[in-house]
């Protein structure tokens, strides 16, 4: 189960914050990593870069393989395209 931790933390005058060593640690997030920030909603959302690249190439993935398997397959093999062959 994954675990839920709260932490307060201050904005500097530089806009500026920290983020919280058991947080760095539990994220395994170090120096010079490249976080990425979302804002949404009121909401912000802080992610390690190299995790949102992971699972942006592994969805890619997934969607290349569909692709290649149905609509390429389908439209290479459509029959009523045949006809411009014909000529």
């Amino acid at each position: 189960m994954d675990k839920t931790t709260l932490k307060t933390i201050n904005v500097s005058d530089k806009g500026q914050i920290t983020i919280p060593r058991e947080i760095q640690t539990m994220l395994g997030i170090k120096k010079g990593d490249r976080l990425i920030l979302a804002a949404k909603d009121k909401r912000l959302l802080i992610q390690k870069a190299s995790s949102l690249e992971r699972q942006i190439e592994d969805d890619f993935k997934d969607l290349l393989k569909l692709s290649e398997k149905t609509t390429a397959k389908s439209l290479w093999d459509n029959k009523e395209d045949e006809i411009w062959n014909k000529a």
